[in-house]
């Protein structure tokens, strides 16, 4: 049997805390949560995000994707913005490949790891998206 780190103790109290707290919190899973939000429609997010803000400024696609980029460079700790961040630039009118070549160029400034987190959150959403189209 292998010693347990300190941060796995830490991790184990937590969780125990928590169940003692709130029994239901046992079983939370935040990809629910994130149902509860919906998708802006693309005129919306124009309007508020993009060139509604500014007449010759980015439009809500290429802020989203800036975004994305950001939450990328953060390390992709962020799973549900990253999520929702990329439903919401497929809304905008983002392609799967813009959204993939965005957190692409990010391992270059923020490493392979991050951006094989970013890839796979990302891909879950388009994963999702395949399946609402079916």
């Amino acid at each position: 049997m292998t010693a347990k780190t300190p941060f796995e103790l830490m991790m184990e109290q937590a969780q125990e805390m928590a169940k003692a707290f709130n029994p239901a919190l046992e079983s939370f899973n935040p990809k629910g949560f994130e149902k509860l939000w919906p998708t802006m429609p693309k005129d919306f997010m124009e309007m508020w995000f993009g060139k509604g803000v500014s007449k010759d400024g980015l439009d809500a696609k290429t802020r989203l994707l800036l975004t994305l980029a950001g939450l990328t460079m953060q390390g992709a700790q962020a799973d549900t913005p990253l999520r929702m961040t990329v439903r919401h630039a497929l809304e905008a009118g983002a392609t799967k490949d813009e959204i993939a070549e965005t957190i692409a160029q990010m391992s270059m400034f923020a490493g392979i790891p991050a951006m094989t987190r970013a890839m796979e959150l990302a891909r879950e959403v388009m994963e999702d998206k395949k399946d609402d189209q079916t």
